[in-house]
C-alpha cells in the first residue's frame, strides 16, 4: 500500500505546481488575442460570399516587453490565400498593420 502511495505522489513531487508559461508568453498571447478581436470583427463585417471557407492561422513573435509581431495567413485547404503581418503594442494595446 506503501508503494501505491508512494507511485501516485512521486509525480507531484517533481512536477511543480506553478508554471510560469504564462509569464514567459504573456505578450505573445495578449497580441494574438488583440489580432483575433480585430480580425473577427473585419471578417464579420465584410459580406462577401466566398465559395471556399478561409480559416485564418496566427503566429506571434516577441520583440521586448510589449512589442510583437502576428503574422495571420489566411489558408483555404493548403493553399496559402492571404497574408497580413501586424505590429502589436500590448502596452498600449494599438496594433499596426505592416504594409509590404
Amino acid at each position: 500500500m506503501k508503494k501505491l502511495i508512494a507511485f501516485i505522489l512521486f509525480p507531484f513531487l517533481i512536477i511543480p505546481f506553478g508554471t510560469k508559461a504564462n509569464e514567459n508568453f504573456s505578450v505573445e498571447i495578449e497580441a494574438l488575442t488583440l489580432v483575433m478581436e480585430q480580425y473577427k470583427e473585419v471578417s464579420e463585417s465584410s459580406t462577401k460570399l466566398d465559395i471556399e471557407d478561409k480559416k485564418p492561422s496566427y503566429m506571434a513573435l516577441k520583440q521586448d516587453e510589449c512589442n510583437a509581431t502576428v503574422e495571420v495567413t489566411e489558408k483555404t485547404g493548403l493553399e496559402v490565400v492571404n497574408t497580413e503581418y501586424f505590429d502589436v503594442n500590448v502596452c498600449k494595446k494599438e496594433i499596426y498593420k505592416i504594409i509590404n
